[in-house]
């Protein structure tokens, strides 16, 4: 059993990505300092330890999945199909309400919580990656409406279930960012991603014009054209947010000296999770938040470079959709706490306090680590 687990081990440094897994390791303990920081007025070091175990146990899961197969594994897409659904369906009896979303799992013997549509994402983009193979095998071009409808009513049936059941605009809209990636790399005719957008438009506008829209969602749209607008409100986190980053200048005002960051409740909110980029750049500057788009970048090329290396349009579209959430996420996030876009409660990846996220991400990358294994493993036969 021993020489079996040396031999796996050897296998994984020889073959998997070690470059993709030292950038999300050296992402997440460049996290861990700045959520070190964040929760200092806390008097607790609880955040920074479920971030290392859930680090640890991301480790270990990155290691597995460079070892698997998911091509084999996607082809039980029926049981994944049922997790998905089944797992996002786990909220209506356990989720607990956060901020007004249902999104979130924790039992009390648990140290952290889980986020259903964390993890179902990187199932959905499996699922994904391998309905749009099927199909331009079966057409050899996704521009009909036949072949374009099949994964579109597979995304809107999730994005439906994931905000009926919890309310989280937010992670329904990276399911809808990934698809867009995944669907440009299937080579989906242009003309439906117009008619998308144009639906899309039509549709909010539909629903502003009723009044369906929830007020706190309508205001944080307008604050963003209006800074001005309700800043004790629906403004005063991003308002607190650009005040931090402002004050760092170009090197910050020091690693646990940050005005906002080290003050008590009242002062940066959700700093250790949604505006972790606001404390990086009040303590560490200009220099300091350039360091964190640099490391995401990286992590981001990495999986289109890998994408490119794939051996199957399966593979390929997987490493796409993988990057698709990570650039969304990153976008969404840094632009949230530079106030030119609207709070949607998403963290930024490896940086922001979360185990469930962690732990997801790395099983993510390690996805990407096993397809690029396979691919050496071709190209060496």
């Amino acid at each position: 059993m021993f020489n079996r687990l040396r031999e796996t081990l050897s296998d994984f440094f020889q073959q998997a990505d070690l470059v993709l897994l030292g950038l999300c390791c050296g992402a997440t303990l460049f996290g861990m300092v700045l959520i070190a920081s964040a929760t200092r007025y806390m008097d607790t070091y609880r955040y920074v330890l479920v971030q290392g175990v859930a680090m640890a146990i991301g480790i270990v899961a990155y290691i597995l999945l460079s070892m698997v197969d998911v091509e084999l594994l996607v082809k039980h897409w029926k049981l994944l199909l049922i997790f998905n659904v089944g797992f996002i369906l786990m909220l209506v009896p356990f989720g607990k309400v956060r901020n007004g979303n249902r999104a979130w799992i924790q039992f009390s013997w648990m140290p952290t919580s889980i986020q259903p549509a964390e993890v179902v994402k990187i199932t959905f983009i499996l699922l994904l990656a391998k309905q749009l193979e099927v199909i331009q095998e079966q057409r050899r071009e996704l521009k009909s409406f036949g072949s374009v409808i099949q994964p579109t009513a597979h995304l809107l049936f999730m994005v439906g279930l994931i905000y009926v059941v919890s309310g989280d605009m937010g992670s329904a809209l990276v399911y809808v960012f990934v698809f867009a990636a995944m669907a440009l790399a299937a080579n989906v005719a242009v003309r439906w991603f117009i008619i998308g957008l144009g639906g899309a438009a039509a549709g909010v506008t539909g629903l502003y014009f009723l009044g369906k829209i929830p007020t706190y969602m309508v205001n944080r749209f307008h604050v963003i054209f209006n800074h001005s607008y309700d800043p004790l409100g629906a403004g005063w986190q991003q308002t607190r947010s650009l005040l931090a980053l402002g004050s760092g200048r170009l090197f910050g005002q020091g690693l646990f000296n940050g005005t906002q960051t080290q003050a008590g409740v009242g002062s940066l909110p959700e700093r250790q999770t949604d505006y972790i980029f606001a404390v990086a750049g009040e303590e560490l500057g200009f220099i300091g938040c350039i360091c964190i788009i640099l490391i995401l970048t990286a992590i981001i090329f990495r999986c289109l470079w890998v994408a490119r290396q794939g051996q199957s349009a399966y593979a390929r579209y997987l490493c796409v959709g993988m990057a698709g959430m990570l650039m969304f996420q990153t976008i969404e996030n840094i632009g949230m706490c530079l106030f030119v876009l609207p709070v949607i409660g998403l963290t930024l990846p490896f940086f922001s306090y979360g185990g469930s996220s962690i732990v997801t991400l790395f099983a993510a990358m390690g996805i990407v680590s096993g397809v690029k294994k396979r691919s050496l493993m071709n190209w060496r036969n």
